[in-house]
């Protein structure tokens, strides 16, 4: 069984960092081989970790610190305006949970996003593989939020559950339901979620200040980011 004190840590090579540009990033990961376990993960999460796929790693460049974990206190989270509107826009949708797996309709809706929302990223073009080996494995703690419009899927949220809370792994959503404000519901839904399970945070991965596509994340007050090894609160704009 690894633990912390066991765990081997590699890093990638210098390579374009994927939010800055003109900037090089270099990333640790956990060794592929170790175990890991929810009690670890939970700790690795705690230290500022992120899952993709079976992979644990964290941002480790020399010379930029821009990536900051954050995670959301569940308890003490009080919508804006903003946020409340979004619940009542949604309120025709249905939730479902399902364990992590490979479905059809799962893929098919994953394909739409990546084409019509990320065609100029690292996951262009979309195959069942990638979806696979992203979303579904080391799936261990996970689940998906479907979110469905009478009889059509038309949002799922990769969410897993860890001792301390929950973590949003990532939000997909039909492209032609860009005005409902998906990714906001799949947090929403997933703060609701963590005190349902009395659970204190839910994890938001990193906040990067200078990238707007993360600008998002600073909405959700009071936001906690994990500066020189401590969890404080993060006083950003947004």
């Amino acid at each position: 069984m690894s633990s912390l004190k066991t765990l081997v840590f590699f890093a990638t090579p210098p390579h374009d960092c994927s939010y800055l540009p003109d900037r090089e990033a270099t990333t640790m990961f956990v060794d592929p081989r170790a175990h890991v376990d929810k009690r670890l993960y939970s700790q690795l999460t705690a230290l500022g970790f992120r899952r993709s796929g079976s992979h644990y790693y964290r941002p480790h460049c020399e010379t930029c610190n821009a990536c900051i974990p954050v995670r959301l206190n569940a308890e003490k989270f009080i919508p804006n305006r903003s946020q409340r509107r979004v619940w009542k826009r949604n309120d025709d949708l249905s939730f479902r949970v399902s364990p992590a797996r490979f479905q059809e309709n799962y893929y098919q809706l994953y394909a739409r996003y990546i084409e019509e929302r990320h065609f100029d990223g690292d996951m262009y073009p979309p195959s069942r593989e990638q979806f696979t080996s992203f979303l579904v494995e080391g799936a261990n703690q996970s689940e998906f939020l479907e979110m469905w419009h009478d009889e059509r899927l038309i949002g799922l949220a990769v969410v897993d559950a860890l001792d301390d809370g929950l973590s949003a792994i990532y939000t997909l959503f039909d492209p032609d339901e860009d005005e409902r404000g998906l990714g906001t519901l799949a947090i929403l839904w997933q703060i609701e979620e963590a005190k349902r399970r009395r659970l204190p945070y839910l994890y938001l991965g990193y906040w990067i200040r200078e990238c707007r596509k993360m600008n998002y994340k600073a909405r959700f007050k009071p936001l906690e980011a994990l500066i020189g090894g401590h969890w404080q609160q993060l006083i950003a704009s947004g």
